[in-house]
């Protein structure tokens, strides 16, 4: 009990001691991981969806029916000359590009491109050492192509663009509620990731045990977002129709874009399937 000493308040001698508290050292590499992994994740689909097109102005849609003739071209292809004139043509396209894209798509294109190597080796001791190079080469042309299309089209242009290919409505939603949804349920987790890792004082041998939670956590709240989103949808008179606002529109600046294409049909045609 406190007690005054000359009209002084006296604290207790507990309060008045130095604070000697240390938390035992505690292994959270697991957090910091997820948390990461988090923040790359996110970070990657915003910085696409909010991407400027200012150095592309290719109409979406032909670009997309571009790349998807050119992946089936390069599928179809016997010829390696074919293949070899395609990634050329990628690169040069991949040059005019920012250097951290240039990065991106490369570092992507490396990984896949050794990974189909490794793969395909045993088929060297069997004497078919051209079907490893073969394939690797369509492979690495292909990766290199739609991650090109990927970071120089906003995912919004990509979905408007696939309305156009008469894609239906329901593939349309659910690509774009689901690029939508990790975003948001990203930041949730995100944050109850950060509140786990500041709630964890000293060794805490029940923090995996606390990630079920977290999962539990989402899994509630997934379902509370996806009966608000049906309750706005069918408020708002959502039909399940796609409309597309803008129409298709070949300018200027597409003519180039389409007659190097032209020029990759007629290639094929002379050498793709020699």
């Amino acid at each position: 009990m406190d007690k005054e000493v000359e009209g002084t308040l006296v604290l207790p001698v507990w309060m008045q001691e130095a604070e000697n508290y240390r938390p035992q050292p505690d292994k959270d590499a697991f957090v910091n991981k997820s948390i990461l992994s988090l923040l790359n994740l996110l970070s990657k689909i915003k910085a696409q969806d909010t991407r400027k097109n200012s150095s592309y102005q290719l109409n979406v849609t032909l670009k997309v029916a571009c790349t998807l003739l050119l992946v089936i071209l390069l599928s179809l292809s016997r010829s390696f000359t074919f293949v070899l004139v395609i990634i050329v043509y990628l690169l040069a396209v991949l040059s005019m590009m920012d250097a951290k894209d240039i990065i991106k798509v490369l570092k992507v294109t490396a990984i896949m491109g050794v990974f189909s190597f490794i793969i395909l080796l045993p088929a060297a001791f069997w004497g078919n050492s051209y079907s490893i190079l073969m394939i690797t080469a369509k492979v690495v042309a292909t990766i290199t192509a739609v991650n090109i299309l990927s970071h120089t089209t906003r995912w919004n242009a990509l979905t408007s663009a696939l309305k156009g290919f008469f894609v239906p409505d329901i593939f349309i939603l659910v690509l774009d509620i689901t690029i939508k949804y990790i975003v948001m349920l990203g930041d949730f987790a995100l944050s109850m990731m950060y509140a786990l890792k500041l709630r964890s004082v000293g060794r805490n041998d029940r923090k995996y045990n606390s990630l079920s939670g977290v999962a539990g956590t989402m899994f509630i709240k997934s379902k509370e977002m996806e009966e608000d989103m049906f309750d706005a949808m069918t408020c708002r008179g959502y039909t399940g129709e796609y409309r597309k606002e803008s129409k298709f529109k070949f300018t200027i600046i597409d003519l180039p874009y389409s007659i190097i294409n032209l020029g990759i049909v007629f290639i094929f045609v002379y050498l793709g399937r020699a």
